[in-house]
């Protein structure tokens, strides 16, 4: 049986939006052992995927070099014998493991100038993320074939039902993740004042880097007190998920619930949630997208305009 490594983004959105490529090698190699090397953050989404069959987690600290690691990690799976592997981040130590690990075709995008340990090369084209990872699959220079397989995440009814009687939650309730990773410019002000007009009780979710954006708002909230696998069980239990462009949002899209994603500085053209059940709020004034982390012209426009009926009126249409 060949094996195939794919060393999965940093991020969870983008994660998910690597999903379609795992589905193309899936159907190209059918009879293969399909393996994703993810940092311990990313980990459960893709234990989640249908199309993996293990997920080794790195043990590597955000942005940290960990050449000693890497090297040990790469001598470690040496004796699996991949017939390939696939480097989805840009940046030249993510490439290392294959590299150590002897695997003879190594394939990514250019990057950082990754002559040597990559020895299929990739060049970046437009595509949206999606389009932009499913790429990877074929020889380079090829098209992504359409239509694209969509993500989708397993769920476990009754552990759903487990962990929402864990937190208590036996009411219907909305999901709301007003967090984003990347910084504020991504982050709707308003989370609060549709807090007081839902017909639901809220439930707030992210990560405890996102503690300062769910401050106030009201609700159950569980922002920093739940597990990623329990937070993905909470928005397969919720009605309605309002969330602006985050890994959380990528989750509900990729779980088939009723979503509002919110659009300010960064783009879906380029990172949208899977079409659907999904609706997406984008205003576009002329200086989005920017992809600044904080609104660098000072008013917030992108999202300060999207107003609270805007975001209820699409809930309703859901």
């Amino acid at each position: 049986m060949s094996r195939i490594l794919v060393v999965a983004p940093n991020w969870i959105g983008d994660a998910l939006m690597a999903q379609p490529l795992l589905a193309r090698l899936r159907e190209q190699h059918p009879g293969a052992r399909l393996e994703v090397l993810a940092p311990e953050w990313v980990a459960p989404v893709a234990r989640r995927m249908p199309e993996v069959d293990e997920v080794i987690t790195a043990p590597f600290r955000h942005g940290a070099l960990h050449l000693g690691k890497r090297w040990q990690l790469g001598r470690a799976l040496k004796d699996r014998h991949y017939a390939q592997a696939l480097v989805l981040p840009n940046s030249w130590k993510a490439a290392l493991v294959p590299f150590f690990a002897h695997i003879p075709v190594r394939s990514g995008y250019l990057g950082e100038s990754r002559y040597g340990l990559l020895n299929r090369l990739h060049k970046n084209g437009k595509d949206a993320m999606r389009e932009h990872y499913a790429r990877l699959a074929d020889t380079p220079g090829a098209t992504a074939r359409s239509p694209l397989p969509q993500p989708r995440l397993r769920v476990d009814a009754a552990q759903v039902a487990a962990t929402r009687a864990r937190f208590g939650l036996e009411q219907p309730y909305v999901a709301l993740c007003p967090g984003a990773e990347y910084g504020p410019a991504k982050r709707w002000p308003y989370f609060a004042d549709l807090t007081a007009r839902l017909q639901r009780p809220a439930v707030l979710l992210g990560s405890a880097s996102d503690a300062a954006a769910a401050a106030g708002i009201g609700g159950e909230n569980l922002v920093g007190r739940t597990t990623l696998d329990e937070a993905i069980d909470l928005i397969a239990g919720a009605q309605l998920v309002v969330a602006n462009d985050s890994g959380l949002m990528h989750v509900a899209a990729a779980l088939g619930r009723p979503l509002v994603a919110l659009f300010g500085s960064s783009s879906p053209e380029k990172t949208p949630p899977q079409p659907g059940r999904s609706r997406v709020l984008w205003l576009k004034p002329e200086c989005s997208p920017c992809y600044e982390r904080e609104c660098p012209l000072g008013h917030f426009r992108c999202m300060r305009e999207i107003s609270v009926d805007m975001v209820l009126a699409e809930l309703e249409r859901l």
